[in-house]
Protein backbone atom coordinates (compact mmCIF):
# COMPACT_ATOMS: atom_id res chain seq x y z
CA UNK A 1 0.00 0.00 0.00
CA UNK A 2 1.41 3.37 -0.97
CA UNK A 3 1.43 6.50 1.07
CA UNK A 4 -2.12 7.88 1.23
CA UNK A 5 -0.80 11.27 0.06
CA UNK A 6 0.51 9.87 -3.25
CA UNK A 7 -2.42 11.36 -5.16
CA UNK A 8 -1.65 14.78 -3.64
CA UNK A 9 2.02 15.07 -4.67
CA UNK A 10 2.35 18.09 -6.97
CA UNK A 11 3.89 17.92 -10.44
CA UNK A 12 3.98 20.27 -13.42
CA UNK A 13 1.71 19.53 -16.37
CA UNK A 14 2.61 20.16 -20.02
CA UNK A 15 1.20 23.69 -19.80
CA UNK A 16 3.36 24.62 -16.82
CA UNK A 17 0.60 24.42 -14.20
CA UNK A 18 0.97 22.62 -10.90
CA UNK A 19 -1.28 19.55 -10.67
CA UNK A 20 -1.73 16.38 -8.65
CA UNK A 21 -2.93 12.94 -9.66
CA UNK A 22 -6.28 13.79 -8.04
CA UNK A 23 -6.61 16.74 -10.45
CA UNK A 24 -6.74 14.33 -13.40
CA UNK A 25 -10.25 13.39 -12.33
CA UNK A 26 -9.98 9.63 -12.69
CA UNK A 27 -10.34 7.03 -9.94
CA UNK A 28 -7.70 4.70 -11.39
CA UNK A 29 -4.48 5.87 -13.03
CA UNK A 30 -1.71 4.15 -14.95
CA UNK A 31 1.38 6.31 -14.38
CA UNK A 32 4.05 5.68 -17.03
CA UNK A 33 7.46 7.25 -17.67
CA UNK A 34 7.51 7.69 -21.43
CA UNK A 35 10.06 8.44 -24.15
CA UNK A 36 9.84 9.18 -27.87
CA UNK A 37 13.06 7.53 -29.05
CA UNK A 38 12.94 4.21 -27.21
CA UNK A 39 12.51 0.68 -28.51
CA UNK A 40 9.42 0.49 -26.30
CA UNK A 41 7.87 3.71 -27.70
CA UNK A 42 5.29 1.67 -29.69
CA UNK A 43 3.67 0.95 -26.30
CA UNK A 44 2.03 4.37 -26.79
CA UNK A 45 -0.43 2.55 -29.10
CA UNK A 46 -1.49 0.14 -26.36
CA UNK A 47 -1.56 2.88 -23.71
CA UNK A 48 -3.92 4.90 -25.90
CA UNK A 49 -6.08 1.80 -26.46
CA UNK A 50 -6.37 1.39 -22.67
CA UNK A 51 -7.24 5.08 -22.35
CA UNK A 52 -10.04 4.80 -24.90
CA UNK A 53 -11.30 1.46 -23.52
CA UNK A 54 -11.53 2.44 -19.85
CA UNK A 55 -11.78 6.27 -19.70
CA UNK A 56 -15.57 6.27 -19.33
CA UNK A 57 -15.20 4.02 -16.27
CA UNK A 58 -12.94 6.45 -14.39
CA UNK A 59 -9.51 5.50 -15.73
CA UNK A 60 -6.65 7.50 -17.21
CA UNK A 61 -3.13 6.85 -18.38
CA UNK A 62 -0.77 9.58 -17.13
CA UNK A 63 2.50 10.07 -19.02
CA UNK A 64 5.66 11.55 -17.55
CA UNK A 65 8.39 12.05 -20.16
CA UNK A 66 11.83 11.10 -18.87
CA UNK A 67 15.23 11.65 -20.48
CA UNK A 68 17.26 9.58 -17.98
CA UNK A 69 17.66 6.46 -20.09
CA UNK A 70 20.26 7.06 -22.82
CA UNK A 71 18.71 10.45 -23.66
CA UNK A 72 15.67 8.89 -25.32
CA UNK A 73 13.41 11.88 -24.60
CA UNK A 74 15.58 14.86 -25.58
CA UNK A 75 12.93 17.22 -26.99
CA UNK A 76 11.03 20.09 -25.45
CA UNK A 77 7.58 19.44 -24.00
CA UNK A 78 6.10 21.02 -27.15
CA UNK A 79 7.97 18.54 -29.38
CA UNK A 80 6.97 15.66 -27.12
CA UNK A 81 3.28 16.63 -27.27
CA UNK A 82 3.43 17.01 -31.05
CA UNK A 83 5.11 13.60 -31.40
CA UNK A 84 2.55 11.90 -29.15
CA UNK A 85 -0.37 13.48 -30.98
CA UNK A 86 0.78 13.01 -34.56
CA UNK A 87 2.50 9.63 -34.19
CA UNK A 88 0.16 7.87 -31.75
CA UNK A 89 -3.01 9.96 -31.40
CA UNK A 90 -2.44 10.25 -27.66
CA UNK A 91 -5.38 11.74 -25.76
CA UNK A 92 -4.23 11.01 -22.20
CA UNK A 93 -2.33 13.66 -20.21
CA UNK A 94 1.37 14.03 -20.89
CA UNK A 95 3.10 16.13 -18.24
CA UNK A 96 6.40 17.96 -18.00
CA UNK A 97 9.61 15.93 -17.96
CA UNK A 98 10.65 14.35 -14.69
CA UNK A 99 13.56 12.37 -13.32
CA UNK A 100 12.51 8.98 -12.02
CA UNK A 101 15.78 7.80 -10.47
CA UNK A 102 18.60 9.31 -8.45
CA UNK A 103 18.64 11.96 -5.78
CA UNK A 104 16.79 14.40 -8.06
CA UNK A 105 13.96 11.97 -8.75
CA UNK A 106 10.54 13.57 -8.67
CA UNK A 107 8.71 13.14 -5.35
CA UNK A 108 5.97 11.17 -7.09
CA UNK A 109 8.49 8.62 -8.30
CA UNK A 110 10.26 8.51 -4.94
CA UNK A 111 6.98 7.16 -3.51
CA UNK A 112 6.06 4.97 -6.51
CA UNK A 113 9.46 3.21 -6.51
CA UNK A 114 8.77 1.83 -3.02
CA UNK A 115 6.19 -0.47 -4.64
CA UNK A 116 7.48 -3.95 -5.45
CA UNK A 117 6.71 -5.62 -8.77
CA UNK A 118 5.11 -9.08 -9.04
CA UNK A 119 8.50 -10.63 -8.29
CA UNK A 120 8.83 -8.64 -5.07
CA UNK A 121 11.45 -6.17 -6.34
CA UNK A 122 11.07 -2.49 -5.48
CA UNK A 123 13.58 0.30 -6.13
CA UNK A 124 14.88 1.96 -9.26
CA UNK A 125 12.79 2.35 -12.37
CA UNK A 126 14.43 -0.04 -14.85
CA UNK A 127 13.74 1.79 -18.12
CA UNK A 128 11.21 3.86 -20.03
CA UNK A 129 7.60 2.65 -19.94
CA UNK A 130 7.61 1.29 -16.39
CA UNK A 131 3.98 1.30 -15.29
CA UNK A 132 2.40 2.02 -11.90
CA UNK A 133 -1.32 1.38 -11.47
CA UNK A 134 -2.68 3.73 -8.79
CA UNK A 135 -6.05 2.80 -7.34
CA UNK A 136 -8.67 5.18 -5.96
CA UNK A 137 -7.55 4.18 -2.46
CA UNK A 138 -3.89 5.04 -3.19
CA UNK A 139 -2.85 1.40 -3.62
CA UNK A 140 -0.14 0.83 -6.24
CA UNK A 141 0.79 -2.10 -8.48
CA UNK A 142 4.01 -2.06 -10.47
CA UNK A 143 4.62 -3.46 -13.95
CA UNK A 144 8.07 -3.47 -15.54
CA UNK A 145 8.81 -1.83 -18.92
CA UNK A 146 8.73 -4.94 -21.12
CA UNK A 147 5.30 -5.96 -19.88
CA UNK A 148 3.01 -4.57 -22.54
CA UNK A 149 0.14 -2.33 -21.47
CA UNK A 150 -2.38 -4.70 -23.04
CA UNK A 151 -1.03 -7.79 -21.22
CA UNK A 152 -3.73 -9.84 -19.47
CA UNK A 153 -2.17 -9.02 -16.08
CA UNK A 154 -2.34 -5.25 -16.58
CA UNK A 155 -5.84 -5.32 -18.09
CA UNK A 156 -7.11 -7.50 -15.21
CA UNK A 157 -5.45 -5.20 -12.66
CA UNK A 158 -7.12 -2.15 -14.24
CA UNK A 159 -10.52 -3.87 -14.27
CA UNK A 160 -10.11 -4.97 -10.63
CA UNK A 161 -9.06 -1.47 -9.56
CA UNK A 162 -12.04 0.07 -11.39
CA UNK A 163 -14.42 -2.46 -9.77
CA UNK A 164 -12.95 -1.68 -6.33
CA UNK A 165 -13.35 2.06 -6.94
CA UNK A 166 -17.09 1.57 -7.63
CA UNK A 167 -17.73 -0.30 -4.36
Amino acid sequence: MADATLRQIPFIDAGGAEKTLDDIGADVLLVVNVASKCGLTPQYTQLEELQRRFADRGFSVVGFPCNQFFGQEPGSIEKILEFCSTSYGVTFPINDKVKVNGRNAHDLYKVLKDTPDAGGRAGRVEWNFEKFLVGADGSVQRFRPRQTPDSPEIVAAIENALDSARR
